[in-house]
C-alpha cells in the first residue's frame, strides 16, 4: 500500500538561503525535523508519525529526540514498548 503525500509550498525570502549557505533541498529537510522534534515533544505526533516526517527510522528519531533533550521515557512501559516495536 503506498501512503499518499501532500506538498506544503512556504515563500522564503532569497536572503535566507544566501545566508545560511544552504540548498533548498537540504532546509526543507531540516525544517521537517524541527517541525517533526517539536510535534512530537508536544504529543501531537506519535514515534513512528515524526519518524516518518522527518524522513528517518523510528528508532533513530527516538535516539536523536534523546539526544536533543526531547523526553520519551516518561511514558508508561506499555508506550515505550508500542514505541520501539
Amino acid at each position: 500500500m503506498k501512503s499518499s503525500v501532500r506538498e506544503i509550498k512556504i515563500e522564503l525570502p532569497e536572503d535566507v538561503f544566501l545566508s545560511a549557505s544552504i540548498s533548498e533541498k537540504q532546509l526543507a529537510q531540516e525544517m521537517r525535523e524541527v517541525v517533526a522534534f517539536k510535534l512530537y515533544s508536544e504529543g501531537r505526533l506519535s514515534g513512528g508519525t515524526a519518524a516518518k516526517l522527518a524522513g528517518m527510522p523510528r528508532v533513530a528519531f527516538l535516539l536523536k529526540a534523546g539526544q536533543q533533550n526531547i523526553e520519551w521515557l516518561p511514558h508508561s512501559k506499555d508506550e515505550v514498548r508500542r514505541e520501539l516495536s
